[in-house]
C-alpha cells in the first residue's frame, strides 16, 4: 500500500489561549491570568465568553429565541441568561438588542455605526457614504470593521472619503492610490453593495503593469514593438473577454508572461547579435530558445504578430512539445483522496478545494471562481455542474461538501450574500487561484500530476468525449490522454501477432 506524507498545517484559527494563570476556565478547563466573567457555573475565560455571548438559537429550557451563553447542570445544554441564572444584563443600550457589549454597554454593531456616522458624516457629505456606512454596519462580524477601521492606512481614506478630497468613484480611489490593499477592499465593498459599478481591475492592474515595465526601456527600438504588440494584441484581446463576460485573471497573467520574454528576448537580441526584430534571423531565434529554460518559447505569440502586421516574415517557432507528462500512481491519488477526505492536515475548505482536483481533474483555477449555482441538489443527492450532464458526488465528498457550504468562510464581515463556493477575502470575490495552489503545494500534493492521473484513469473506465463533456474538457485534451493511456496495449497489439506467426512458421 502506497503511503504519502502530507505535511500537516495548524488549522487552529486566532490566538492562543494563556495558560500560565492561577484561574482556571470552567468551560475549557485552561488555565488563565484574569477572568472574563464569573457566571453562577464559575469562572469563564475571555475566548468562552466570546464563543457563548455568539450563540443564538432556541433555549431548551424555556423555548425563546435568545443568546444563549449559559449551561444547565444536566447536559451540558446551552441556554439563555435567565435560565442560567446570569445575572449580567447583555442588552444592548442603543439598539435594546441582546449582543456581546463591546463599548460602555453597547454592542460593536451600535458602535460600529456611531463611529462611522461620527467620522464621515459632514454637512456637504456625498450620498454614497451613506451607502457605505450601511454596507460595513450590515456586516455580519461588526468586531472585524471595527478593527479595519482602526488601520493606520485605511483612517486617512476615510477622512478623505468624508471630506470630499477623494470621490467614491473608480477614478476617485485610483487617484487616491490605485495599488492599495485597503483602496482595493473599499472598492470591492462599494461594488459587491452596488454603489459602484463592476469594474474589471484585472485590466487595470494590466494597464499599470505595462507602463511600469515600460518606462525602465531606454532603447526606442526594443520599446516600440513592444508596446504596439502589447496594445494591439493583448490588450485589445482582453479587452474583448471583459466584453463576453468571461474572466481575465489567466489571460492577463499570460499577457505579463509573453511581454516579459518578449523584452528579454530583443534586449539580448539588440546586446549579442546587434540586430532588432525587424532584422531577426531563424538563428537567433533557435539560438535564444533551446539552451534556455521554456518559458522562453513564450515568445511564439510575439513572433506571430510580428508577421501578421509584416515587422518580420522570415521566423517562426512551433510550439513547445513537452517531454514527459507527470504523473501520480493511482494508489498516490487514492491515498491523497483519503488523505482531503478524512485527514485533519489542512482546514475544511482546501480539503474541499483541493478533493476536486484528484476526483474530476479540475483545474485549480477553474475551482476558485465555481460559482454556488452549480452545486445542483438532484433527487439522487449533490451534483456538480461540471460540464454536460451534470457529474454526481459521491460519499462520503457529498458530506465533506455540504459542511463546507454551512460553514463557508469569509462571509461574516463584508461578504454575505457570496455567489462562490469560495469566497475571497474581498466581498463579492472567490479565492484567488494562487492561494488554493500554494496552500496544496505545501501540503505536499503535485498538483499536476494528480490531474493528470485523475484523468488517465477516467478516460481508462468511460470513452474519452463523454469524459470532455462532463469535466468541461475539449475533446483534444481527453483524447490525448486517452491514447497516452493505451499506448503500452497499442504496441503490444502491434507486435504480438509477428511474434505469434514466427512460432507458427518455425
Amino acid at each position: 500500500m502506497t503511503t504519502i506524507e502530507p505535511r500537516r498545517r495548524n488549522t487552529v484559527r486566532g490566538r492562543p489561549k494563556a495558560t500560565d494563570g492561577q484561574l482556571e476556565c470552567v468551560r475549557c478547563q485552561r488555565h488563565m491570568r484574569k477572568a472574563a466573567v464569573t457566571w453562577p457555573d464559575g469562572k469563564v475565560c475571555n475566548s468562552c465568553f466570546y464563543d457563548a455571548t455568539s450563540l443564538f438559537g432556541s433555549c431548551p429550557s424555556c423555548g425563546m429565541e435568545r443568546m444563549l451563553p449559559g449551561r444547565l447542570e444536566i447536559g451540558d445544554q446551552p441556554v439563555c441568561r435567565d435560565c442560567a441564572r446570569i445575572r449580567q444584563d447583555y442588552h444592548c443600550r442603543s439598539c435594546g438588542q441582546e449582543a456581546r457589549p463591546y463599548r460602555r454597554g453597547i454592542c460593536a454593531r451600535c458602535t460600529l455605526r456611531a463611529d462611522l456616522e461620527h467620522d464621515l458624516i459632514r454637512d456637504d457629505t456625498p450620498s454614497e457614504v451613506a451607502t457605505l456606512i450601511h454596507a460595513l454596519c450590515s456586516a455580519d462580524r461588526p468586531e472585524s470593521v471595527l478593527t479595519w477601521k482602526r488601520s493606520a492606512k485605511v483612517q486617512p481614506l476615510l477622512s478623505a472619503v468624508a471630506s470630499g478630497a477623494t470621490a467614491l468613484t473608480h477614478e476617485g480611489l485610483d487617484a487616491y492610490e490605485p495599488t492599495g490593499r485597503h483602496v482595493e477592499h473599499l472598492r470591492s465593498i462599494l461594488v459587491h453593495h452596488k454603489a459602484l459599478p463592476p469594474l474589471d481591475k484585472y485590466i487595470a492592474y494590466f494597464t499599470r503593469w505595462l507602463e511600469d515595465k515600460l518606462a525602465a526601456v531606454e532603447n526606442d527600438e526594443i520599446k516600440r514593438p513592444v508596446r504596439q504588440f502589447a496594445t494591439w494584441h493583448h490588450l485589445r484581446r482582453i479587452n474583448e473577454l471583459a466584453l463576453a463576460g468571461k474572466p481575465t485573471r489567466g489571460p492577463v497573467h499570460t499577457s505579463k508572461q509573453e511581454i516579459t520574454e518578449t523584452l528579454r528576448f530583443l534586449e539580448w537580441l539588440d546586446a549579442e547579435q546587434g540586430r532588432t526584430i525587424a532584422t531577426c534571423v531563424q538563428q537567433d531565434v533557435d539560438q535564444w530558445v533551446m539552451p534556455g529554460p521554456t518559458t522562453r518559447h513564450a515568445i511564439r505569440t510575439f513572433l506571430i504578430w510580428a508577421a501578421k502586421s509584416r515587422i518580420n516574415r522570415s521566423v517562426t517557432l512551433g510550439f513547445r512539445q513537452a517531454r514527459s507528462v507527470r504523473l501520480l500512481t493511482q494508489e498516490e491519488r487514492l491515498a491523497w483522496i483519503q488523505e482531503l477526505l478524512q485527514g485533519d492536515s489542512e482546514s475544511l475548505p482546501y480539503r474541499v478545494a483541493g478533493t476536486l482536483l484528484p476526483l474530476y481533474a479540475q483545474p485549480l483555477v477553474k475551482v476558485a471562481e465555481f460559482p454556488m449555482e452549480k452545486v445542483v441538489i438532484t433527487p439522487d443527492g449533490l451534483a456538480l455542474q461540471l460540464g454536460d450532464p451534470l457529474s454526481p458526488v459521491p460519499e462520503p465528498f457529498s458530506a465533506l461538501l455540504r459542511e463546507h457550504i454551512s460553514r463557508r468562510p469569509n462571509l461574516r464581515t463584508t461578504g454575505a450574500g457570496s455567489p462562490w463556493l469560495f469566497p475571497g477575502f474581498r466581498p463579492g470575490e472567490h479565492i484567488h487561484p494562487n492561494t488554493l495552489m500554494d496552500r496544496l503545494r505545501s501540503l505536499g500534493i503535485d498538483l499536476l500530476g494528480a490531474r493528470n492521473t485523475a484523468l488517465r484513469e477516467l478516460v481508462a473506465q468511460v470513452p474519452a468525449p463523454v469524459v470532455a463533456e462532463m469535466l468541461g474538457y475539449s475533446d483534444q485534451v481527453t483524447q490525448r490522454h486517452a491514447s497516452l493511456a493505451a499506448g503500452p496495449w497499442q504496441r503490444y497489439a502491434s507486435t504480438d501477432p509477428r511474434q505469434v506467426g514466427r512460432r507458427d512458421t518455425s
